[in-house]
């Protein structure tokens, strides 16, 4: 009776012993995974950059006052942030207008911005040998007021040409609206009650065939996804099309004449015989 119970006592220290090195272990792999974590952590580059001291909208003029700075991971810092009051504020330039919602803290973009030294307004939206063109919309051909600025449509012209009926074509796609009315904000949420003009951003050319389209015929927009970077092909209906009318041409065949002249007196007149051909 002794030696089992020596025996179980031997086996159960020896059991015990197993379980405390290998708790002893597990601890000792968790503290080595924590310090690497800590020296990981303190290896992380960090880059100091501008951010908002204050909830900033649409309009509003931010000077050096409303800016601070605060530090961020390298890799976590996208491209164009600004580092410095100097990047933000060039020589002779002490404020910069909002084009974008920012919140407190929020990491400052050059998108959100005006270039420096412009003024605020749809000037500053326009890019290089780009122009404003505004077109004059209803609820039915504005989209039921859900345009905003920022969002690409396209634009049909609806009218009459000389050989045909009424048509409507595709003239134009992928046009960025730049502003609603005379609100260019681009964090406006809601719908607008009452859209009544709309103006977009395009070249010189879109412009004169905007330009001819509004005055000769009725325009109409299409909204556009916001990830859709598919521009239409060509759209074109008429009526008959619409309704599935197939004209079939007609043809007026027009009878030969033939004629012989004769002399009457002094005048030479023209009489219509058969053709014997």
């Amino acid at each position: 009776m002794r030696l089992v119970f020596g025996a179980v006592l031997i086996v159960g220290l020896g059991l015990a012993g197993f379980a405390a090195m290998q708790t002893h272990n597990y601890i000792s792999a968790i503290q080595t995974e924590l310090a690497q974590a800590r020296a990981n952590t303190n290896n992380v580059e960090m880059v100091d950059v501008l951010v908002t001291g204050k909830d900033l909208r649409y309009g509003e003029r931010v000077t050096r006052a409303e800016i601070g700075l605060a530090p961020f991971p390298a890799y976590a810092v996208p491209e164009g942030a600004f580092t410095s009051m100097d990047d933000m504020f060039p020589a002779g330039i002490d404020q910069r207008i909002v084009l974008r919602a920012m919140d407190r803290l929020e990491m400052i973009l050059p998108s959100k911005l005006t270039d420096p030294g412009k003024a605020e307004g749809i000037t500053s939206l326009l890019g290089p040998g780009k122009r404003a063109f505004t077109i004059a919309v209803n609820q039915t051909s504005g989209v039921a007021g859900f345009l905003r600025p920022g969002d690409n449509v396209d634009i049909f012209w609806t009218g009459r040409t000389s050989n045909s009926g009424e048509i409507t074509q595709l003239i134009d796609t992928q046009v960025r609206i730049i502003a609603v009315n005379q609100s260019a904000d681009m964090d406006r949420a809601s719908a607008t009650t009452e859209t009544r003009t709309v103006t977009v951003e395009a070249t010189g050319e879109q412009v004169a065939a905007l330009a001819q389209a509004q005055n000769s015929g009725r325009l109409s927009l299409a909204l556009v996804g916001a990830e859709d970077t598919v521009a239409s092909g060509a759209i074109e209906m008429t009526q008959d099309r619409l309704l599935g009318i197939i004209r079939e041409e007609q043809r007026v065949e027009v009878a030969e004449k033939c004629h012989i002249r004769t002399r009457r007196g002094n005048d030479m007149v023209l009489i219509e015989i058969p053709c014997t051909n």
